[in-house]
């Protein structure tokens, strides 16, 4: 559910028409609804309601808008991060350390020691090289990192391939038939605390059947490690559940399934649980307003030529993602249509046939269930500024991130002595 709604006859987010933003602040823009961002963490949080004090830690890089990260801390959430940078804008927006987990292969020594230095509740560790780099940063620091390993536990998620990471051939995490022995070497490290156990099989699942055998596999390690005299305290079940982009296909599970399911399997673990929803939080809660170039006939259906691209808006591109685009003043009529941007690259399509809304120059698009994974991957390709975002709440909003001017990228190079003249 989102609070993207219609009222006569026009698209308003909460209380605030779509087409005021527009005006007022140019296309394209993200756009995001605080009052889908509190119920999404409330109806999350209702699934996970029989466990005991589960930390739940929002994934930084679904989308790290201070002002998105701040309406989440005064929510209670933490944060899952998987940079230094990441770690700095958690806490900037008043997420506590202690609520902080740092993923990710390749934390360099200065990420560990600026974790350090603020005090985050625990790193999940994705080799025995990393393992060892933290151990010799944490006593340089005279501290004990705590920790946890990541195991892959060679499960398909079955969602694209691009943002699966829990099968063998996959970078993260260390194999699931080696995470004894791993254990048994970190626990001779003296600069670590070694905690628990994580796990990450991918983002956007729509079954939960490879989430219940990962689970199941890590509640079989903790009872394996523990025998063998390690003091297992947290398991980190990670994220991916997905969210319905395509209003076609069936929904997804509810977080109140994938509850019940985490409940049935983890029942009597001996530890913390912890959970890293990112799109499931922000997916819905944002769109992509953008208007329309112009309309060119096609050999087939014609090109809908939007001022949004792939700079913008990464995932058609990159994943062949589906969004739901809508006439934020539709007509009612429909038909089939190319919508596609202006970067010069064939890759920079939203939809090709897709039957929508008809548009014409100068009307306004949403591109919807955006909040997740799209300003974050934004760049300035064809030199392009970056997309500003925009925060609504009831009838109220603002502008969390100005749209620089071109200036500012021009300014951002320099040239050689030799070229001054």
């Amino acid at each position: 559910m989102d609070h993207f709604d219609y009222v006569d006859g026009t698209m308003h987010v909460e209380q605030v028409p779509m087409a005021a933003i527009a005006d007022a602040v140019g296309t394209p823009v993200y756009v995001y609804s605080t009052a889908t961002l509190e119920r999404h963490v409330d109806v999350f949080r209702a699934g996970l309601a029989a466990l005991d004090n589960p930390l739940i830690a929002f994934a930084v890089k679904a989308n790290p808008n201070a002002a998105v990260l701040a309406t989440l801390a005064k929510l209670g959430l933490g944060a899952d991060v998987v940079s230094g940078g990441e770690l700095l804008r958690a806490v900037a927006a008043g997420i506590p350390a202690d609520r902080i987990v740092f993923s990710g292969v390749g934390k360099t020594a200065e990420e560990m020691r600026l974790a350090l230095e603020h005090g985050i509740f625990q790193f999940n560790l994705e080799s025995e090289p990393e393992a060892e780099m933290l151990s010799e940063v944490a006593l340089s620091m005279g501290k004990r990192a705590p920790v946890a390993y990541r195991i892959n536990p060679d499960v398909d998620a079955g969602t694209h391939a691009k943002i699966s990471t829990g099968k063998s051939e996959n970078k993260f995490g260390i194999p699931y038939d080696r995470a004894i022995a791993s254990y048994a070497a970190a626990r001779d490290l003296p600069g670590l605390d070694v905690q628990g156990v994580a796990v990450h099989i991918g983002s956007q699942l729509t079954d939960l059947a490879p989430l219940e055998a990962a689970f199941t596999k890590v509640g079989a390690l903790i009872t394996a490690l523990r025998e063998a005299g390690h003091d297992i305290r947290t398991g980190d079940l990670g994220g991916g559940l997905g969210v319905p982009y395509d209003p076609s296909q069936p929904l997804p599970p509810s977080p109140a399934d994938y509850g019940a399911m985490v409940c049935r399997v983890t029942q009597g673990w001996p530890v913390r649980l912890m959970f890293e929803p990112g799109r499931v939080i922000v997916g819905n809660a944002g769109a992509l307003l953008s208007r329309v170039v112009r309309v060119k006939q096609g050999a087939k259906a014609p090109f809908v030529i939007v001022d949004a691209a792939m700079n913008d808006l990464l995932r058609p591109s990159l994943y062949d993602a589906w969004h739901d685009i809508r006439a934020v003043a539709p007509s009612g009529q429909l038909a089939a249509a190319n919508v596609v941007g202006p970067v010069c690259e064939t890759g920079d399509t939203f939809a090709m046939g897709r039957d929508m809304d008809v548009v014409e120059a100068g009307d306004l698009v949403a591109f919807m269930t955006a909040g997740a994974y799209g300003a974050t991957m934004a760049g300035t390709y064809n030199s392009r500024p970056l997309t500003p975002e925009v925060l609504v709440s009831g009838d109220r909003w603002a502008v969390v991130r100005a749209r620089p001017p071109i200036e500012t990228l021009i300014e951002g190079d320099s040239i050689p002595d030799w070229l001054a003249d």
